[in-house]
């Protein structure tokens, strides 16, 4: 008998996300943190030489690339976030697939990989921003301190993010090669947690766990928060700091051209020789 594989743990509700999203963009947009990923990710393709021709922008929730950056490929479909985690991409069908501050609030990221795998044509490169561990940890801390202390107990309030080493290993298995991690670190400051929290509605990106809290918090324990967070993570001019972990990821479809790791047994000389001739040396 053939065991399927479990089945990926149901943490967002991505129809919320969704909607969240959608009422971000319909009013005055908080898009500092996407704008600068944005300039990265011109950066960062504007450094590879290959050129790409069909392109997928997969969730990022606002357009990604712009001109003139878009008129180097001959197509881009753009995938709207939604609460399906399929994606509409052929198999081999892109060279270039992009996505920013989207794969955060994926269920079943390493399902998603793979299919951006299977849709990437040999030598084709995915290249996505995604926040990572510590990202908000000002925040959280700050919510289960207050709930601890007012409600005897903390709810989920901040969802899990993934750590950089989780994210290497997730390209690794998706059969990507060439897997490259890196961190941008973000700090923005505030004048208080609440003006944090409003940025955080309009950029869609508040709490959206299955498992969250349906009642409203109580006012007590949203005000000791809010003293909390300004006691630990506040500046001498008294405006508190705000942790945004940007990972980014990329990982190439296996192409014959690229740079092979070499074959076990296959050096020409020993370390242990060389050891040994350094210190005679």
């Amino acid at each position: 008998m053939v065991l399927s594989p479990p089945a990926a743990p149901v943490l967002f509700d991505r129809a919320l996300l969704r909607a969240r999203i959608a009422r971000a963009c319909r009013g005055e947009a908080a898009t500092f943190l996407l704008d600068r990923v944005r300039e990265d990710l011109e950066d960062r393709l504007q450094a590879v030489t290959r050129s790409f021709a069909d392109v997928a922008d997969i969730w990022t929730p606002a357009v990604l690339l712009r001109q003139p950056l878009a008129d180097r490929f001959q197509s881009i479909v753009r995938i709207a976030p939604d609460e399906k985690e399929t994606l509409p991409l052929q198999p081999g069908s892109l060279d270039l697939a992009v996505s920013a501050l989207a794969f955060q609030f994926v269920n079943d990221l390493p399902g998603v990989l793979a299919q951006i795998r299977r849709a990437l044509r040999p030598d084709g490169l995915l290249l996505a921003a995604m926040l990572g561990g510590d990202t908000l940890t000002e925040l959280r801390q700050s919510f289960a301190a207050a709930e601890a202390e007012c409600e005897g107990g903390v709810s989920p309030r901040v969802f899990p993010f993934a750590d950089l080493r989780d994210v290497g290993a997730l390209l690794q298995r998706a059969d990507l090669a060439l897997p490259v991690t890196d961190v941008d670190r973000v700090v923005v400051r505030y004048d208080s947690a609440f003006a944090l929290m409003a940025d955080l509605r309009r950029m869609g990106a508040t709490n959206i766990l299955i498992e969250r809290r349906h009642t409203p918090t109580r006012r007590a324990t949203l005000l000791r928060m809010a003293q909390i967070y300004a006691e630990r993570f506040a500046d001498p001019d008294g405006r508190i700091r705000a942790t945004f972990e940007v990972i980014w990821l990329s990982g190439w479809a296996p192409h014959e051209s690229q740079q092979q790791p070499l074959r076990p047994g296959s050096a020409k000389a020993s370390l242990e020789a060389a050891v040994k001739k350094a210190k005679g040396a």
